[in-house]
């Protein structure tokens, strides 16, 4: 009966220090220590199918530079939304995948608009950011972090990348830091429907 018990306290001590190895596991990040103020995704990709997405996000603001903006102005275009924040390290590394992206989809001529939502910073810092990193495309302001809650629950870290179909509602999602490739190929999955 006790090897029986010893046994089942190593598998057990087994299964707790495997859980706690992946170094993107919520646990692993809070025992880092390392202050970093953020919990990010893993990258993972979540496809919708066109019968299973939500109601149309509705999603306005003002840009980093003090511009009014409204998705509902960008009907019949597909639309990246993406949460980011300067001082968000995962943020700061997809920045230029992100921007290629936006490059050469709009270099193409495709009916895509980009559009950030720098998160939980003074706009002034976050377009300070814009321009170092040489990003083109336009970002909300949402300091306060109320934008977000318009995401229909799909933004629950920084940062995270939204693809939204031409009728406003998300067709894809990827939770966490993204790639050129990756990105450009949810866009044009989203596009061919049409």
């Amino acid at each position: 009966m006790r090897s029986a018990a010893l046994a089942l306290a190593g598998v057990l001590a087994l299964s707790a220090a495997a859980c706690s190895s992946d170094p993107n596991s919520l646990a692993s990040q809070a025992k880092a220590g390392d202050r970093k103020g953020y919990v990010s995704g893993d990258g993972s990709v979540e496809n919708i199918a066109p019968g299973k997405r939500q109601v149309p996000v509705k999603l306005s603001g003002k840009t980093l530079d003090g511009k009014d903006w409204s998705l509902a102005d960008e009907k019949g275009k597909v639309v990246v939304v993406n949460v980011w924040g300067s001082w968000c390290g995962p943020c700061v590394a997809e920045a230029p995948d992100l921007q290629k992206a936006w490059g050469s989809i709009s270099k193409a001529g495709k009916p895509v608009q980009f559009m950030g939502i720098d998160f939980r910073e003074a706009p002034e810092r976050g377009a300070a950011f814009a321009k170092a990193k040489n990003i083109t495309y336009p970002s909300l302001t949402d300091e306060s972090g109320v934008l977000i809650l318009a995401l229909q629950g799909k933004a629950p870290t920084v940062p995270t990348t939204l693809v939204l179909d031409k009728t406003g509602r998300i067709a894809a999602r990827v939770n966490g830091e993204t790639s050129t490739s990756t990105l450009t190929g949810l866009v044009d999955d989203v596009l061919a429907e049409g």
